[in-house]
């Protein structure tokens, strides 16, 4: 499928944070390559600010998952003439919600058999599959994404202390699984050293991340806690001002880079072939490659299979202190 006949473009994405920053590529660069084309988007409405501000979309429809609001948006949709749609999600909502287009829509296709088979078997099928934003552009013939990478537009200034502040950097300790999350004994000991040899921490995170934040925060002697009600646009506004920001494989760490932050991620459970690796950014992957059960999951999992999770405890603080230098020279 290409665009040179194409007026009017749907695509959904209904979630989650990451996955709908990693199509901003796509969207941007389709609408610098086709400026006539009117691109709507579809997405979860706990994530709408993530895309409501961006300059390239005309409108952004919500989907809640009341059956109600989504037979009326159903027939919002439908009742637009779209010459195509392009179904990122591809799943059994998405179906329902774009039934009615027909042949017209094109399917995002998920790799799921060749990431079993990594995990379970650690048969790699996926060594050379791109990353995820040019998996999504490929639903396009021949079409090559620009060389940037995902944004978020914010209206918010920044908290008022960081703009006073220097040698800001950013540690985001959570995320929603627990193979996934750097220890938290871990963040600590690299937030004292960090104060130790003169930056200034800035904690971020989400509802689902503010007990661990207030948790470290209580220990290190003068952190920031910046850990907020999903306030995305916020968080965006406050990360600019960071130098670097460590973090989980997780969305914020797709938000840092969408800003235009360095990011120094720790990767445990998962793996970059998945293709969920910061896009276009400049970032340090912190890994143990020396295991042989890696990845035991491509989404996460609230427990160590083996028991020892030597995946993220074998990644110590002051090595990951020590990459500092190597991503802000």
């Amino acid at each position: 499928m290409n665009l040179e006949n194409v007026n009017n473009l749907l695509i959904v994405r209904l979630s989650s944070l990451g996955d709908i920053l990693l199509v901003t590529p796509l969207i941007r660069t389709i609408k610098n390559k086709y400026p006539g084309i009117d691109i709507d988007f579809v997405v979860r409405d706990e994530y709408k600010d993530v895309l409501k501000l961006n300059p390239h979309l005309r409108d952004v429809y919500i989907f809640h998952r009341d059956n109600n609001k989504i037979k009326e948006l159903t027939s919002k949709v439908c009742n637009n003439k779209y010459d195509l749609v392009i179904d990122l999600q591809n799943n059994i909502r998405s179906h329902r919600l774009l039934s009615c287009f027909g042949d017209s829509v094109v399917k995002y296709k998920k790799l799921h058999v060749k990431k079993f088979l990594l995990i379970l078997l650690k048969i790699n099928l996926l060594k050379d599959t791109p990353q995820i934003p040019a998996r999504y552009a490929s639903v396009l013939d021949n079409f090559i994404l620009d060389k940037q990478g995902p944004e978020l537009f914010t209206d918010k200034p920044p908290y008022p202390k960081l703009s006073d502040a220097n040698k800001l950097i950013g540690i985001c300790p959570g995320s929603k699984h627990f193979t996934k999350m750097w220890p938290e004994e871990y963040f600590i000991q690299l937030g004292k050293t960090l104060e130790k040899n003169g930056f200034n921490v800035v904690l971020f995170g989400g509802s689902d991340d503010k007990e661990i934040c207030k948790r470290i925060s209580s220990i290190l002697s003068s952190a920031i806690n910046l850990s907020n009600n999903n306030d995305i646009l916020q968080t965006a506004a406050d990360m600019k001002i960071c130098d670097v920001i460590y973090c989980n494989d997780s969305g914020l760490m797709h938000t840092a880079t969408a800003v235009g932050v360095p990011v120094i991620a720790f990767y445990g459970s998962t793996v970059k072939e998945f293709g969920f690796i910061p896009y276009n950014a400049k970032n340090l992957i912190l890994e143990n490659i020396s295991l042989s059960c890696r990845p035991c999951t491509h989404i996460g999992r609230g427990n160590c299979p083996k028991r020892h999770f030597k995946c993220m405890k074998e990644i110590s603080p002051q090595s990951a202190y020590e990459k500092l230098k190597s991503i802000t020279v």
